[in-house]
């Protein structure tokens, strides 16, 4: 009896953490198209929304052709992992993303709640785990977007671009010792040198956004990389560290700026200068690509659409 009355409330509870799961609202993209999954902030061990926002990514990603997951940072808060044995990388990722179509590749990137901690353990991880998939510190991925088009996918690490982080030797070891300079070089030579239609940066702060951040950390990626984006045909540049949904496109700006939220614990927003939309709700994104547009998909905790970009050429 003692073992009939405790596989009645494993089921009641699995059948009670489903239930409270939403069903995603599906986007509708092109036959051709292909997607992914845009994922930031998530280090919370399950608490907040980082669960159910889990179960929600799974959920799109079993209805949709999802390829893979681009973690934008933060994925440990809040002083990073101290190795690659870390109890972090089981409480706040294996046990939480657990949905068979997140077996996928997650291209991940540092974010600054990493740099607290050892930065070279979030990039060795992926020796221990078959589905963590960062190529380095930054890094390219030329993907399909539909039958004859490519899309560039550039992944980069800000918080070496950021002087607030470079000198707090304490706080951020690891931020001085990375060559700021090589990796601008880097990107530009990246940018010029693709004939991808579809252009798409990635970093985890932001350029453009409403936020009680210090000013000097958007100047500084304004100043720094900006220019770059500006100067060789990218798309959007999509980031995350802000804890809320924004689009912004600046007055004489082709680049869509896009803050993707946290998907655990998301804050207030309001619009600034540039301002198309904001949240202050979490969630995740899909971006989809095919031969004629590439659109991103905002989705809250609730598994619903909550705005879309869409740009065509």
């Amino acid at each position: 009896m003692k073992k009939v009355g405790l596989l009645l409330c494993v089921l009641l509870y699995v059948a009670r953490t489903f239930a409270q799961t939403p069903v995603p609202e599906v986007p509708q993209t092109g036959e051709d198209a292909h997607s992914f999954i845009v994922a930031n902030d998530l280090g919370r061990n399950g608490w907040y929304e980082q669960k159910t926002i889990a179960e929600l990514m799974g959920g799109l990603a079993e209805k949709m052709d999802i390829e893979f997951v681009a973690a934008l940072g933060d994925v440990h808060h809040f002083e990073g992992v101290a190795s690659v044995d870390d109890p972090l990388w089981l409480t706040n990722y294996e046990l939480i993303y657990t949905h068979p179509e997140l077996m996928l590749p997650w291209y991940a990137i540092l974010g600054n709640h990493e740099y607290r901690g050892n930065t070279q353990a979030v990039l060795d991880y992926a020796r221990r785990s078959r589905r963590w998939s960062p190529l380095g510190r930054y890094y390219a991925v030329e993907q399909e977007a539909g039958d004859r088009e490519k899309m560039l996918l550039v992944f980069i690490d800000t918080t070496p671009l950021i002087d607030k982080y470079r000198n707090d030797r304490e706080d951020y070891p690891d931020a001085a010792k990375q060559n700021r300079e090589k990796q601008l070089r880097w990107i530009e030579k990246t940018l010029k040198n693709s004939t991808a239609k579809w252009k798409i940066v990635m970093g985890h702060h932001p350029v453009y956004a409403d936020t009680g951040k210090d000013e000097s950390e958007r100047q500084d990626m304004q100043h720094r990389l900006k220019p770059l984006l500006d100067a060789y045909g990218v798309d959007m540049y999509i980031c995350g560290h802000i804890h809320n949904f924004q689009h912004l496109q600046p007055a004489g700006s082709k680049v869509h700026y896009v803050v993707n939220s946290s998907a655990s614990l998301a804050r207030e927003v309001k619009p600034v200068a540039g301002t198309l939309f904001c949240s202050p709700e979490a969630g995740f994104s899909i971006v989809s690509a095919d031969d004629d547009s590439l659109s991103l998909y905002m989705i809250d905790s609730k598994g619903k659409i909550i705005h879309t970009i869409t740009v065509e050429k």
